[in-house]
């Protein structure tokens, strides 16, 4: 892509932050000098083609990475599982046992209530998420391009980081978010739920005091509460699109400088990857702790 003499550095990197968009065109609307008669579902060519698609539309590039991604750890993790045996481990085997003993201990280190799903979510998410990240140190084009050799189609838009879309990250964070309610209202109770978000940080022995107490403080503790899943987003989000970018602004250079700055970023950028994961899962563990408590 960089070899063509028509592309600017706009177009190149507004190319590489689009993604592989994938919903309903509206009856009416003009696409290639075309009328469409009836609406139709269809791949965006373009940035205003995913605008008119609107909210019902799916980044299939982010969605399929995702899986594949997510199925490589389940697939790989399994056969670990399946084969374990007694003795020394080796080879793969020993950095599975690895990560499990590290997430594990992070578990019982944070996590003080009992619940058996809190440690399987916590490596799901931390190796799921370090995947996704460690997609950001494939050199920006090879995929992309590959992408469009087997397309047939130059301009064939194809992001492979899942983590820099963030309906993906909100994606995740909303589910640890949904969870944190659910548990949240089974361990403390409907009523204690409800308490908490508006008997604290304001607090009275007089009862008409404590009621003035309320608005404010349920508008304190809501805003906390939203704040839980919007930060586990953005900072995976912000930080994972950042290095992307400079990947790309790399990329843009004369050939014999890219080697000289990219090599010394992605090995940086190895820290960012594996320190987002943790960051995420270490958070997840938190708020759920913060769920099961009940004498907050």
């Amino acid at each position: 892509m960089t070899g063509e003499a028509t592309i600017t550095s706009k177009s190149y990197i507004t190319h590489h932050l689009q993604n592989l968009v994938y919903g309903e065109l509206p009856a009416g609307y003009e696409r290639d000098g075309h009328i469409l008669e009836e609406a139709t579902w269809t791949l965006a060519h373009n940035h205003e083609e995913v605008v008119e698609m609107g909210f019902w539309s799916f980044n299939v590039d982010s969605l399929g990475w995702s899986i594949f991604l997510g199925a490589i750890f389940s697939f790989f993790f399994y056969r670990v599982a399946k084969n374990v045996s007694e003795g020394t481990p080796t080879g793969f085997s020993n950095l599975v046992e690895m990560i499990f003993e590290f997430v594990d201990n992070s578990v019982k280190d944070i996590f003080h209530s009992n619940n058996k799903l809190i440690a399987p979510m916590a490596l799901t998410v931390f190796v799921w998420v370090f995947l996704m990240n460690t997609m950001d140190l494939v050199p920006v084009d090879w995929l992309p391009v590959l992408a469009q050799w087997i397309t047939g189609n130059p301009h064939f838009y194809f992001k492979v980081v899942p983590t820099t879309d963030p309906n993906i990250t909100f994606g995740l964070s909303l589910t640890v978010f949904a969870m944190i309610i659910f548990y949240s209202i089974k361990m403390k109770g409907l009523g204690g739920f409800t308490s908490e978000l508006t008997m604290h940080p304001f607090s009275s022995k007089n009862m008409f005091v404590q009621i003035l107490f309320i608005p404010a403080n349920f508008l304190l503790e809501f805003v906390g509460l939203i704040a839980k899943p919007v930060s586990l987003a953005l900072r995976l989000f912000g930080n994972m699109y950042a290095g992307e970018m400079i990947f790309i602004l790399i990329a843009l250079l004369p050939f014999w400088i890219q080697w000289s700055l990219s090599l010394p970023w992605a090995i940086f950028h190895i820290l960012i990857v594996l320190l987002q994961a943790f960051i995420f899962m270490i958070l997840v563990i938190v708020y759920m702790d913060m769920a099961h408590q009940k004498d907050h």
